[in-house]
């Protein structure tokens, strides 16, 4: 092996991916949906919060976490092929939850 060759930078793997962009990385990640839905003639003080994640392998995960205001709640995780698919499916929840009368955390009166 001939060590005394120079080594060009450029040309390693590195380099060649650094002058890429990664298009599995969103240019914009909106923040995490925060819902609350209360009515005390119900007892009900329930939160709903939902947030997209980019995976490793240029997916995304949807993160639901639910549960009565004051507790831990639950979580669960829905991962997705293409970004597209998890935008479609947290607006297809979003819109369910409003229907049902969940508001948004800060306009929701409740701090």
């Amino acid at each position: 092996m001939n060590r005394s060759d120079r080594i060009d930078s450029w040309n390693s793997l590195d380099a060649a991916f650094a002058k890429r962009e990664n298009p599995s990385m969103p240019k914009e990640q909106a923040g995490p949906l925060h819902l609350r839905r209360v009515d005390p003639t119900r007892n009900m003080r329930r939160f709903y919060t939902l947030t997209i994640q980019p995976t490793l392998f240029g997916g995304s995960s949807l993160i639901r976490h639910w549960g009565r205001i004051g507790t831990n709640g639950q979580s669960m995780m829905e991962t997705f092929d293409a970004p597209e698919e998890a935008d479609g499916a947290l607006a297809r929840l979003e819109r369910t939850k409003r229907r049902k009368g969940y508001l948004d955390a800060r306009s929701s009166g409740t701090g």
